[in-house]
């Protein structure tokens, strides 16, 4: 068996190139730094983000469900009709939400904001209501 940390699905290796990355390090610094190549880095690289993906839609997937109800939002939909949908959902359920007007309408704006252009919805939007009240918003 393996010595090595592991940090999730990534490996000590990948933690560490991605920490350096994040902090500004460009691959070669990165080679450098670990003793190894540039291309070698650009390996570990393409690895770790592989693997961050696989993990988040591992997620999804299982938060799909524990999901109660959702609702799609359609293109074309104006922001201010958003919120009331998902209350009337949670309603629907008989849930109540852990979420207010305002925090529906942020959520959506910070997590779906290529999915909106000015006041509307441009591509559909999912929003997942949970068992628990709360919700999450997942751009198509």
């Amino acid at each position: 068996m393996s010595s090595r940390r592991k940090y999730g699905l990534l490996t000590e290796e990948q933690y560490r190139v991605l920490q350096l990355r994040i902090k500004g390090c460009t691959q070669r610094e990165i080679a450098e730094i670990l003793g190894t190549s540039r291309e070698n880095v650009a390996i570990i690289e393409k690895r770790a983000m592989r693997n961050i993906r696989l993990a988040e839609e591992t997620l999804n997937v299982y938060r799909s469900l524990l999901a109660v109800a959702k609702v799609t939002i359609k293109p074309g939909t104006h922001l201010v009709e958003v919120p009331k949908l998902v209350i009337e959902a949670a309603d629907n359920a008989k849930l109540k939400l852990k979420a207010n007007f305002t925090r529906i309408y942020d959520e959506i704006r910070f997590k779906a904001g290529r999915n909106i252009h000015g006041t509307r919805v441009i591509k559909p939007i999912t929003i997942t209501i949970f068992k628990n009240g709360d919700i999450s918003v997942i751009p198509s």
